[in-house]
């Protein structure tokens, strides 16, 4: 590959990277992806898939035995190894042939080995094997190399071999006792997982149990976390962790108190992969987050684009929203926006563009898959008030709605709209309960289409479906 020269290089070929080739190659460029790793990234052995496989076998016994019939065929617990052995299927045992495969299917030149910027449009990749190769591009280098799991700087953490979320999903044997630092949303998730595969799970949440999300909803997941034998402790931090001879996790607490344990699991954050990246070359930070435009080039510390604007950076690499169908969202943007520039065509980087990103500030959903689900899209009303908009909130009892009560005996949950009193659009939606994780798209295009009030009466809601909350809370507002 030494001198090899194609018109975009992408370094990463997690789902974020996969998009941007794939949108290059499609618009007539070529493309080469570097990888060091898998081919499919975070989300398909670590993170979106395996932890929803991890899941989801938990949540369908919960749904069944809220109906008084389907309890009656529940006569036993979970096979905690058919959940890893799909576990592992999902993750496709680790291996990446299938989506290596899918990369030469759609055109894609895939170098494996580790990228570094080393001139402007210019990346060497170091094999595995030791030997270094040089691509130039003649339009552009794509960043998009996501982010790992950050360790908070505890006291003896590093050397108590700490789980990360890698080790956390990829697990071969359920711990009998985990504690986990950090209660966003991999330290819930993987509380509700490990829960119901029968560890004893502590969870650690110094800044509360899903603080980013709206408090009612965060509190039904707390409930429901407590009722399955989880140990909350909101507000504790640890000062000081260790492992001793035997192997067992000693967690001392801020305060007084301790928690012993076979395993401890670090949520607590990401950071971005960007060290050793060579972007030292380029006039920018030689590690941390990349500042883009909305179309996804790297933007300088003064807010310009350096350099021709050859370099990208997509997904969470750029920490505008660290979720893979927004990397993947991007990717779209900014693969398409290469290739405008490319061949001449009109670079639409208005808001709502077809190369601009702006979902990423206004319409981004999201699912927590916690027992109970939170499903989300656009702003919270703190997220609201705090972006100067003149809101209200509407909540609504979910379990009160017909297709609700039809779902699950003693149905739980409750949803709320963020209505913008000035344009009378929706901003923000939340929902939490049983099986709410479909409700989200509905809200998506409400808010991303800026869809009046006034319209939204006519989009009526089949009956009985969960569906109905929408006209609930539409009455609601009205009154």
């Amino acid at each position: 590959m030494t001198g090899t020269v194609t018109d975009v290089i992408v370094i990463g070929a997690g789902p974020v990277g996969e998009n941007v080739a794939d949108r290059i190659v499609a618009g007539g460029l070529s493309a080469v992806i570097v990888e060091s790793e898998l081919v499919g990234g975070e989300c398909s052995y670590w993170a979106c898939m395996p932890t929803k496989a991890l899941l989801r076998d938990a949540a369908a016994i919960r749904a069944a035995r809220q109906l008084p019939g389907a309890a009656a065929a529940v006569t036993g617990g979970l096979d905690v190894d058919a959940v890893l052995a799909r576990r592992d299927r999902f993750a496709s045992n680790w291996n990446d042939d299938g989506q290596v495969a899918w990369l030469h299917q759609a055109g894609i030149t895939l170098v494996r080995g580790h990228g570094r910027i080393s001139a402007p449009r210019t990346v060497e990749v170091t094999g595995r094997d030791g030997t270094v190769s040089a691509i130039t591009a003649r339009h552009a280098v794509v960043v998009a190399t996501g982010t790992s799991a950050a360790l908070p700087p505890i006291p003896g953490l590093a050397d108590a071999a700490p789980w990360t979320s890698r080790e956390a999903v990829s697990v071969k044997k359920i711990p009998e006792r985990l504690a986990i630092i950090g209660g966003g949303v991999v330290g819930t998730e993987m509380a509700t997982a490990f829960s119901a595969l029968g560890a004893a799970v502590t969870l650690i949440a110094r800044d509360g149990v899903l603080p980013r999300v709206e408090p009612y909803a965060a509190e039904h997941v707390v409930a429901s976390l407590e009722s399955s034998g989880v140990r909350v402790l909101i507000g504790a931090s640890p000062s000081d962790v260790t492992r001793d001879a035997r192997g067992t996790v000693h967690v001392t607490l801020a305060g007084g108190g301790s928690i012993d344990a076979d395993e401890v699991l670090v949520a607590t954050g990401r950071r971005p992969n960007t060290g050793d990246l060579g972007l030292e070359h380029l006039g920018l930070a030689a590690s941390g987050w990349l500042s883009v435009d909305e179309t996804l080039r790297v933007v300088g510390p003064d807010g310009t684009v350096p350099d021709g604007g050859w370099l990208y950076a997509a997904g969470d690499v750029n920490g505008r929203a660290l979720l893979t169908h927004q990397g993947k969202y991007q990717a779209r943007a900014a693969g398409e926006a290469i290739v405008a520039r490319a061949t001449g065509a009109p670079v639409e980087d208005f808001p709502w563009g077809r190369h601009a990103a702006t979902a990423d500030l206004r319409a981004v959903p999201q699912v927590i898959f916690t027992d109970p689900e939170i499903a989300s899209a656009g702003l919270t009303l703190a997220g609201a008030v705090d972006a100067g908009l003149r809101v209200r909130s509407v909540e609504y009892d979910l379990g009160s709605v017909a297709g609700a009560s039809l779902h699950a005996d003693g149905y739980t949950g409750r949803a709320s709209m963020v209505i913008n009193e000035d344009t009378n659009t929706i901003v923000g939606f939340t929902a939490v309960g049983p099986d709410v994780t479909e409700l989200v798209h509905a809200a998506t295009i409400a808010i991303a289409g800026e869809v009046p009030i006034d319209r939204l009466w006519h989009a009526v809601p089949a009956y009985p479906t969960i569906s109905e909350l929408w006209l609930r809370l539409l009455e609601t507002a009205a009154r």
